[in-house]
């Protein structure tokens, strides 16, 4: 792995933020400019605010952007003890955020992946509080069925007497490393950059360990409800840009369960779409073709 890291051109500021009894750590860009709302970005699962750098970097105009971590992830605290995580637990916590970032005024939305779940929700539940919403790769979830209930919970109960546990590592090439096994399209900088945000040096033992709590890797207990969260989405006013990545692969992840027809069937409730599927690009969007990602949204926001 190179030595050489990525050299950002926006250079970040770390905050504080209390939200709901914990400290949330808020990446924050740019400053404010009148008439434009801030755009707030959510990460995905085992994902870091740090990871929408490149994107903020791509842009090509000023603006205020705010980045946090989720609550277990990054240096967001995580509540103690902790089963298991929610979507309503997310929920709550986007809304107190939002509530500190811009108590008086609208935001732009964006989301990745599991955070692209998150903030579809929060449209509909809350859509005075969204101007315009970004997806990026959000997918839902398969259609559960009330018969899976006993074998969710017998899952998440047999679950809960096993300690989770993450990998650490020797060094920060090796979290570089595994990054790039995670996604081969990483920048080798990419991931350089990333890899003391992703992971932090256990003082101890000197290895680096992942910036997540463990409790992430638990099955949730709650069946993911498909028409509750259409119901949802079907209240979301804000126009809808929603991008994808031309190789991402849904089959490796749920086989013939959910296929990406069946998502943009789910997609159509939505009342105001723009879609748009990049090229040599997979789920991590953000990272594989930054540019255009970042292209994509500053025209979808600033378009009157």
């Amino acid at each position: 792995m190179p030595s050489s890291a990525y050299l950002p051109r926006r250079v970040a500021r770390s905050m504080s933020v209390p939200v709901r009894g914990l400290d949330y750590h808020v990446l924050a860009w740019g400053a404010p400019r009148a008439g434009v709302p801030p755009l707030v970005m959510m990460h995905g699962w085992m994902d870091v605010a740090a990871s929408f750098q490149f994107v903020v970097d791509a842009l090509a105009q000023e603006r205020q952007v705010f980045a946090a971590d989720w609550r277990g992830f990054g240096a967001s605290a995580a509540p103690q003890p902790t089963d298991s995580y929610t979507f309503a637990d997310y929920l709550g916590d986007l809304d107190a955020l939002l509530d500190a970032l811009s108590p008086d005024a609208p935001v732009d939305l964006c989301g990745h992946s599991m955070g692209g779940n998150v903030v579809m929700l929060y449209a509909g539940v809350r859509p005075e509080r969204v101007r315009r919403l970004v997806n990026l790769e959000g997918f839902g979830l398969p259609r559960t069925k009330p018969q899976h209930a006993p074998k969710r919970y017998r899952q998440w109960l047999d679950e809960l007497k096993t300690p989770q546990r993450l990998r650490d590592y020797e060094s920060l090439d090796e979290v570089a490393d595994r990054l790039r096994q995670n996604n081969p399209r990483l920048a080798p900088a990419f991931a350089r950059w990333l890899a003391p945000h992703w992971a932090r040096e256990d003082a101890a033992s000197g290895r680096w360990v992942i910036q997540g709590d463990p409790a992430h890797k638990r099955t949730s207990a709650n069946l993911y409800q498909v028409d509750e969260a259409l119901a949802c989405w079907q209240q979301i006013e804000a126009p809808l840009l929603w991008i994808e990545g031309r190789n991402t692969d849904l089959v490796k992840w749920w086989g013939d369960r959910y296929t990406l027809a069946e998502f943009h069937e789910r997609l159509a409730v939505v009342k105001n779409v723009e879609r748009h599927a990049l090229a040599d690009c997979g789920h991590m969007l953000h990272h594989d073709q930054p540019q255009q990602v970042a292209a994509l949204i500053e025209a979808f926001l600033d378009r009157a």
